[in-house]
C-alpha cells in the first residue's frame, strides 16, 4: 500500500498537468492568427502538447504499480480540475447540474477510496 502511494500521485500530478494543458489549448484556440502555420505553431500550442506528452509518460509510469482499476478514478479528478480552471481562468458559469455532477464524481471517488 505505501509503494502505492507515490505512483497514484504521481497519477494525479499527470491528470493535473493534462489539465493545464487543456487550458493553453483553449487559450490559444480563442484568439486570432495571421495564418494557419501560426495558429498550430504558437507557444501555447506547443506548450500544451509537450504538457500532454509528459502528462502521458507519468500516467505509464504510474501503470507500473497503479492497479487498472484504479486508474480511471484517479483520472475522474480532471473533471474537477477542468472545472476549476474554466471558472478562473475563462469566468464560466457553472450550473447546478455540473455541482451535482461533481459531487457525485467525487462521492465516487470517495466510495472507491473507502473500499464500501
Amino acid at each position: 500500500m505505501s509503494e502505492l502511494i507515490p505512483y497514484a500521485l504521481l497519477y494525479l500530478f499527470g491528470t493535473f498537468i493534462s489539465a493545464v494543458a487543456q487550458v493553453l489549448l483553449k487559450k490559444s484556440a480563442l484568439k486570432t492568427y495571421e495564418s494557419t502555420i501560426k495558429e498550430y505553431l504558437n507557444p501555447l500550442v506547443v506548450t500544451g502538447y509537450v504538457i500532454f506528452f509528459a502528462a502521458t509518460f507519468c500516467t505509464l509510469f504510474a501503470y507500473k504499480v497503479v492497479p487498472l482499476s484504479l486508474g480511471p478514478v484517479l483520472e475522474a479528478t480532471s473533471y474537477v480540475y477542468v472545472t476549476i480552471f474554466g471558472v478562473m481562468f475563462f469566468k464560466e458559469h457553472v450550473s447546478r447540474r455540473k455541482v451535482l455532477a461533481l459531487a457525485l464524481i467525487i462521492g465516487g471517488i470517495c466510495v472507491y477510496a473507502l473500499g464500501v
